[in-house]
């Protein structure tokens, strides 16, 4: 395809599903809960124990949104110029994540072994995370796929999917897609049983696989959400349906995981995604739901590096739960402000330069 006359039209943004975006951030703001927790509390104890399907929410409300915005334009503007509206929306936090995961290694002030790695070793470590190629091999860091980032896990497969969208998803009939999203949500359920009832997996090399699984089904049901015109009108508003969302986060870890994991991410969450598409949104909390969708991705992808440090800190200093319950706290406000100004200093710079620069090409 000739991109010198692709009209400038095909490359805008749509207009977005505002409390979708507004539900993104809630998402965000709940694992970001849920990595200080699980560093201090086993999951029996954890009141966010469910917090890591937040992940499984991202991965359907991509499918739907990217089904919205490319469906009928992807074969105007090309695959080539797809990758690259991909690459600029996504990339620049990647590597931001990155280079701040690798500070924290360096130089965490409460532990942390950087010395065991050769200098060699630790460029290359680096490498691998800003190109997102999965190279678990810190051991410290439970042999993450992604070492200095650990939440990139998902961006892998995310970048997976889009490719798979672009060259395959985008060209097929929605009943095919339907039988793919049933093989698929098979498959997530077989994942489940195989990990004892649990779908916390995709983030370590050695259930690299599962990560698969999860987007699959997500990706796919989001997609057949848009497709199929799934959405549901209702009067639930983003404060109801943050509530709803927050419920599944907020499950109790149990016997019955192998069940209530795959129910809500098979059957819950993409009734949730419907439901967001077709709920009213007051202008009261438009603004709200605006900024929480901008911060969302930031806050994912550089909360991390903190998450490593207060590990160690919580190693080596062993708080009692007041002062941790503080340190969680003002930690989750000052990790949103700072996801605020990555967003506003570098993301939104950054990609407002690299959209300029591809135009001009």
């Amino acid at each position: 395809m000739n991109t010198n006359a692709l009209n400038p039209e095909i490359l805008k943004t749509k207009q977005h599903f505002e409390i979708l975006d507004g539900l993104r951030g809630v998402a965000a703001l709940a694992i970001v809960v849920f990595h200080f927790m699980e560093m201090v509390y086993l999951p029996a104890k954890n009141f966010i124990a469910h917090g890591f399907l937040a992940v499984d929410f991202f991965f359907c409300l991509s499918g739907f949104v990217i089904a919205y915005a490319y469906d009928d334009r992807i074969g105007k503007m090309g695959i080539k110029e797809f990758f690259k509206s991909r690459l600029i929306r996504l990339h620049p936090l990647v590597i931001m994540g990155s280079v701040l995961g690798l500070l924290a290694f360096l130089f965490d002030p409460f532990g942390g072994t950087p010395e065991v790695y050769s200098a060699g070793k630790i460029i290359l470590i680096f490498l691998c995370s800003i190109l997102l190629i999965p190279y678990p091999v810190i051991a410290e860091r439970s042999f993450n796929l992604f070492g200095l980032n650990a939440p990139a896990w998902s961006l892998f497969w995310e970048y997976v999917a889009n490719i798979l969208y672009a060259l395959i998803l985008c060209r097929l009939d929605r009943r095919i897609l339907l039988i793919l999203a049933i093989i698929a949500a098979g498959t997530l359920c077989y994942v489940s049983y195989r990990a004892g009832g649990s779908l916390l997996g995709g983030w370590a090399g050695e259930n690299f696989w599962d990560g698969g699984a999860r987007i699959a089904y997500s990706f796919l049901v989001g997609m057949l959400i848009f497709r199929f015109n799934w959405i549901v009108k209702n009067k639930l508003g983003f404060l109801g349906l943050s509530v709803l969302l927050l419920l599944a986060f907020f499950l109790p870890d149990s016997k019955w995981n192998g069940f209530t994991q795959p129910m809500v991410v098979l059957i819950y969450f993409p009734l949730l995604v419907a439901l967001g598409a077709g709920a009213n949104l007051s202008q009261g909390v438009k603004n709200l739901c605006v900024f929480s969708g901008k911060i969302s991705y930031p806050l994912y992808m550089t909360h991390y590096a903190v998450i490593w440090i207060f590990l160690s800190y919580y190693t080596t200093h062993k708080p009692e739960t007041p002062q941790l319950t503080m340190i969680i706290l003002t930690g989750t406000i000052l990790l949103l402000g700072f996801a605020y100004l990555v967003m506003t200093v570098y993301d939104t710079p950054v990609r407002a330069y690299l959209t300029k620069l591809r135009s001009k090409k």
